[in-house]
């Protein structure tokens, strides 16, 4: 059995917490020998690396559909803080330290947030479906992933997505952040944009190298313990190399690479498909 934390038995303690947290949070990027990312360009980078497009609204989730109208707020505030940002040479990409301000003038709507394990309502919730989007871009570039942490629950049927199951990126304030490091001579720029069902992402470069990069699961499999069910699966990233410069063609790409990113384990909080088997305790 999991012990409590403080703040769970003495719950008016928590804002304390926060503050204490964000302060040694933000400091410590601050103080570390880090070059975080800041500069916008309204000059697009001529290349366009990667593209995605999911919906914004989740009717799936148990909860009055307000709060998916607040999740778009809170998503439209913060993508004003992360389109037409440059990742340049030698610079690291922090979610927090660019979304931080985001509802300095218009505050953010209560949306879906999980605390202590339970899916609650909270001001800025939502969020998580940016930085999912961003990390998705970001695995199809030759950033270095610094830090990344994967939701341990899926509350509720996730919406229809090119990415495949495990590719997600939570984020808590004064907790957990999104990191990429920029180790390369290229720079990168991040496009947000919106229409009235759908938030889209973008990648681009300002160097063709004439590659790409492959995300796809192997080895999935789904399971039984005690009263709770588990998916786990790995998350592969395949470098391809186009041999010759013609992108009308699909027939020249070879394959450079293969590397395990990492294994995904999550518990599954709602009923699956009849058809999908669970193993027992494995």
């Amino acid at each position: 059995m999991n012990r409590k934390r403080i703040t769970q038995l003495f719950p008016w303690l928590m804002p304390i917490r926060k503050k204490q947290r964000m302060f040694c949070f933000y400091l410590g990027m601050n103080l570390d020998s880090n070059r975080y990312s800041s500069k916008k360009s309204d000059t697009l980078l001529p290349y366009q690396l990667f593209s995605s497009s999911c919906p914004m609204y989740n009717r799936e989730t148990g909860f009055e559909m307000v709060y998916q109208e607040n999740k778009v707020h809170n998503l439209k505030l913060a993508a004003a803080t992360l389109n037409h940002l440059l990742i340049r040479p030698h610079e690291t990409f922090s979610f927090w330290k660019l979304v931080r301000y985001a509802d300095r003038h218009t505050p953010y709507k209560d949306g879906l947030v999980v605390t202590d394990g339970e899916l609650k309502t909270a001001p800025g919730g939502g969020l998580c479906q940016m930085s999912n989007l961003l990390f998705w871009l970001f695995l199809h570039t030759p950033l270095t992933i610094v830090e990344r942490h994967g939701h341990k629950t899926k509350d509720f049927p996730e919406p229809p997505s090119d990415a495949p199951f495990g590719v997600d990126a939570t984020v808590y304030e004064g907790w957990l952040d999104l990191k990429v490091r920029n180790d390369t001579d290229a720079a990168f720029q991040i496009l947000i944009s919106f229409d009235d069902e759908n938030i889209s992402g973008q990648i681009l470069t300002d160097s063709d190298t004439w590659t790409s990069f492959e995300v796809y699961n192997e080895n999935s499999v789904y399971y039984r313990k005690g009263n709770k069910v588990y998916e786990e699966v790995d998350v592969i990233q395949r470098t391809v190399v186009q041999e010759y410069k013609n992108p009308k063609t699909s027939d020249n790409k070879t394959p450079v690479s293969k590397k395990l990113l990492y294994r995904n384990c999550c518990e599954i909080g709602y009923k699956l498909p009849d058809d999908i088997e669970i193993k027992e305790e494995i």
